[in-house]
């Protein structure tokens, strides 16, 4: 394998960050090539990324979708080899021929792959939040035993990584608190009395960032920033009561790190996922992203709302499940996690309404009985007793 080339698996490739992926890798083909390409269902994406980028492998969730992409790559003479199931994703995660390993999954489906790959030692592009909201400290285990490299690359995460000092060992000592920004998504100013009538259309159109309907409702409800404030607890141990969210409505600063003598340090750029993607996969060079320069001279302004301000504590109820799930026994998170997967998928299915998604998954969190996980078969265990848990609640709200 040439020192030069990063040869790159990106798990979830038909979603918006791994389509970003691969416009930033095809801007370098003599520093990144695709070696495998993954996704669940979406044959006809998968068809096109195949044509245009080669991959040694290509993996379908269903068997069914892997013999129909089979066939038709086979019909335009692409010879990439098509595997199918759980069981593949993470194969090509932990193949000795990869090096590099975009985490692009949405959801707890997304965390075995990614402890594949932690154990397998390779950088890893973490896109996949609930990789450790549902991991925890199991996945950062995984990751130092394994000797892999760990960089986040949700906007946020990215911003604290590259605002941090470069030695690791300066940032217990340094570090005085981690300030996370939010937009506030679609409903920032909205009066919360009137949210429960909010269709899944209203929740998915965030005025700055293009995104997946999950993650956009995520946004809306402000349980993507719960999510990413627990993340931010594993990735930079820091604890939870120095982990702060500030509203900044224009997504311009992503994220800051204030510092012992109260300086801060913050990370800027246009809403674009190819920035960190591109910072994650070239670290700690940087290369051509694709994305846009922020023309200062059209920034009317940049402003700041505190959380407990302007009644937003009443309108995102959710972001102190966040800490409520930290200061839980271990596996709380996974619990918080599972429920909100299936109070989102519910909302946008029209079963229950947009402020159920909240109810959802307080009575989840207050039902669920489990006991220390010690594996990633535990984890999942959890996960799955939550499920059950948040669809039985579903089912109650929808009647």
């Amino acid at each position: 394998m040439s020192a030069l080339l990063r040869h790159v698996v990106v798990l979830g490739s038909t979603g918006s960050i791994g389509v970003n992926t691969l416009d930033v890798i095809a801007r370098h083909p003599a520093q990144f090539k695709v070696f495998a390409l993954t996704a669940s269902t979406n044959v006809e994406v998968m068809l096109a990324q195949c044509v245009n980028h080669r991959p040694q492998f290509a993996v379908m969730v269903s068997e069914q979708h892997a013999l129909e992409l089979q066939t038709r790559l086979q019909a335009v003479d692409v010879s990439t080899r098509v595997l199918s199931g759980a069981a593949a994703l993470e194969t090509v995660a932990a193949h000795p021929e990869a090096d590099t390993v975009m985490a692009a999954i949405v959801g707890a489906a997304g965390l075995p792959s990614c402890m594949a790959a932690a154990r397998a030692g390779k950088r890893l592009l973490l896109a996949n939040k609930e990789a450790l909201v549902v991991g925890g400290q199991l996945f950062m285990d995984a990751v130092q035993s394994g000797g892999a490299t760990l960089l986040p690359i949700d906007s946020e995460h990215s911003a604290i990584f590259q605002s941090l000092p470069e030695s690791r060992s300066l940032w217990a000592s340094t570090v005085d608190k981690i300030i996370l920004t939010a937009s506030g998504g679609p409903f920032r100013t909205r009066a919360p009395s009137t949210l429960c009538d909010v269709s899944p259309e209203e929740a998915c159109a965030h005025p700055n960032w293009v995104m997946g309907r999950k993650i956009s409702v995520d946004s809306a409800t402000m349980m993507n920033k719960a999510l990413e404030v627990i993340e931010a607890r594993y990735l930079f141990g820091v604890p939870p009561e120095r982990i702060e969210v500030v509203i900044h409505p224009q997504s311009v600063i992503h994220s800051m790190v204030q510092f012992v003598d109260h300086s801060v340090v913050a990370q800027l750029g246009t809403p674009d996922m190819r920035g960190p993607i591109a910072y994650g996969l070239s670290w700690p060079q940087r290369v051509v992203s694709g994305s846009a320069a922020i023309d200062f001279s059209q920034l009317a302004g940049l402003s700041f709302e505190a959380i407990h301000s302007h009644g937003h504590q009443e309108r995102f109820p959710g972001l102190q499940l966040a800490w409520d799930a930290m200061a839980g026994p271990q596996g709380t998170t996974a619990v918080l996690n599972a429920a909100n997967e299936i109070a989102v998928a519910a909302f946008l299915n029209r079963q229950i309404r947009f402020d159920h998604i909240h109810q959802v998954n307080l009575e989840t969190m207050a039902a669920t009985q489990f006991g220390l996980p010690v594996s990633i078969e535990d984890l999942l265990e959890i996960d799955g007793s939550a499920r059950r848990i948040a669809e039985q609640v579903v089912r109650r709200l929808a009647h």
